[in-house]
């Protein structure tokens, strides 16, 4: 048997491998092409690259992440803003999806910002924090007790003017310095491997000569490590590129940055492409207020227990799957929860165990106005979802389900609260076999 180092698999597989310079650095921008990197969220044309820099637009609001994890490293870039007030940042130890109810990855970000607070709980530049439930200790206590670490001193130029940045992540640890000197950091990073992230934050920003330094590993246990991608592909990118045209729908669904709006006066809206089996992601909420009524409780076996309960209720839409109204995962403020498949559990022509298996095993809403995560996943016949990490459907058998077909977004219309709006978010799917 052959045994072949990874440089050697790379050029066995005539790809282009990165060469160290005399200091050991390799790039991880080619000063051509985005090749290496994964656009999360964001539009095709969000990121692109002009005159040897990657250049972000800042809209939508998202991340541009390398296809690999990195722990421990030395990582330099130079950056500069277009505009003064310009924000962006590069994100260490990240996620590969945006976390339910946000535009950004759990991780580490280091601030690229040009404005200050004058409450003096952020600066223009150099601070080290962590985001969306990362966890850290500040190198300097901050003012409101923030896992934030304030630069010791402003070392930034203005707009226009390229500013050096220089990482290093070692055995939890991040120290950061700004054009020759450090500023700021922390310890205790959890987690602590994971991918870099460049940021997209309302404002054109300016990269350059992105290239790294790996430090010997130190092996952290999964519970440090970031969450890995699983070959993820966004179905919503800031606007309804992707998603039919419907003149019905024109001014009801409306793109707001990450977000999706429906303001519930138009009809369902589909993707464009027809899928089979797939595992996806999407986040989900009521904006409007609720508003008190009684709702029917629904027993375990899917039917009707003749009594009701007072809800503060705020909506009713839903997830069609396979272009089949039918098989539509329900969102709602019933007591039994949201996740059941409407379609099959109240169809009566079905076998009682069907019915069963499309009813919630658990009520796992969070409270209106509040995000919640969907993990759809669907297999031939059988479909599992998860809400909020917690299981509330467990492969439940779906009879009759088309092979194949678009997925929808449920115009409201629930027999309590018609016509509430709702937002959607981070659309994700992973085809399956």
């Amino acid at each position: 048997m052959r045994f072949l180092t990874l440089a050697a698999l790379v050029l066995e597989a005539g790809l282009a491998f990165p060469q160290a310079d005399a200091d050991g650095f390799v790039p991880l921008f080619n000063g051509k092409d985005l090749s290496g990197w994964v656009n999360v969220n964001g539009a095709p044309e969000t990121w692109s690259v002009q005159d040897g820099m990657v250049v972000t637009t800042g809209k939508p609001m998202g991340v541009l992440r390398s296809p690999r994890m990195y722990e421990n490293y030395i990582l330099e870039l130079d950056w500069r803003h277009v505009h003064e007030g310009g924000n962006s940042g590069l994100f260490v130890h990240s996620g590969a999806l945006p976390e339910c109810g946000h535009c950004f990855t759990k991780a580490f970000e280091i601030q690229i910002m040009l404005g200050d607070d004058p409450k003096g709980l952020w600066t223009r530049h150099g601070d080290v924090f962590a985001i969306q439930g990362a966890s850290f200790v500040p190198d300097r206590p901050h003012p409101a007790k923030w896992m934030r670490c304030l630069p010791s001193e402003n070392r930034v130029r203005g707009a226009g003017e390229w500013n050096h940045y220089r990482v290093t992540s070692r055995d939890g640890s991040i120290k950061l310095e700004v054009n020759g000197r450090e500023v700021s950091g922390g310890t205790e990073c959890r987690p602590r491997k994971g991918y870099l992230c460049l940021e997209s934050e309302g404002s054109e920003c300016h990269f350059r000569n992105l290239r790294i330094r790996e430090l010997p590993p130190s092996l952290p246990p999964g519970e440090e490590v970031a969450p890995p991608d699983e070959g993820w592909k966004a179905l919503y990118t800031g606007d309804l590129r992707g998603w039919r045209k419907d003149a019905a729908n024109e001014g009801h669904w409306v793109p707001a940055d990450w977000i999706l709006r429906y303001d519930a006066k138009g009809h369902d809206l589909w993707t464009e492409k027809e899928y089979v089996n797939f595992i996806l992601v999407a986040d989900w909420r009521f904006p409007g207020p609720p508003v008190e009524k009684e709702a029917p409780i629904i027993l375990p076996d899917g039917s009707l227990s003749g009594e009701k309960m007072k809800v503060q209720d705020a909506g009713d839409s839903g997830i069609f799957l396979r272009g089949s109204q039918k098989s539509q995962v329900n969102i709602w403020c019933w007591p039994v929860g949201s996740g059941e498949i409407y379609g099959y559990r109240t169809d009566m022509n079905l076998g009682k165990e069907v019915r069963a298996g499309a009813t919630p095993k658990v009520c796992a809403d969070h409270a209106p106005g509040e995000w919640n995560r969907f993990v759809i996943t669907l297999k031939g016949d059988r479909l599992t979802v998860v809400l909020n990490g917690k299981t509330v459907i467990d492969q439940a058998h779906l009879p009759g389900i088309p092979a194949r077909g678009p997925i929808g977004l449920q115009h409201p219309g629930g027999p309590l609260t018609p016509n509430m709006p709702v937002d959607f978010a981070n659309f994700f799917i992973k085809e399956l076999p």
